[in-house]
């Protein structure tokens, strides 16, 4: 577990559309909220709407939320 406060490393990854997203774009958020998820998961999949929920609070709140989903694209 990362401690609160730790500076969040650099990082450049893709989305399914091609676009290309870096730590970087977070960087004026207060609080980033980063969910590590498969979306195959049976846990995901059962939390599916609660996270959607939860990014739309974060945005109200002032603070970003992003999902890093670790599954081959392709496969």
């Amino acid at each position: 577990m990362v401690g609160l406060g730790t500076p969040m490393p650099s990082f450049s990854l893709p989305d399914t559309a091609g676009r290309t997203w870096s730590s970087s774009y977070w960087t004026e958020s207060p609080c980033l909220l980063v969910v590590f998820m498969c979306n195959h998961c049976p846990y995901v999949i059962r939390v599916e709407q609660q996270l959607a929920e939860l990014g739309r609070d974060a945005k109200q709140l002032g603070f970003a939320m992003v999902g890093i989903n670790s599954n081959d694209v392709e496969n």
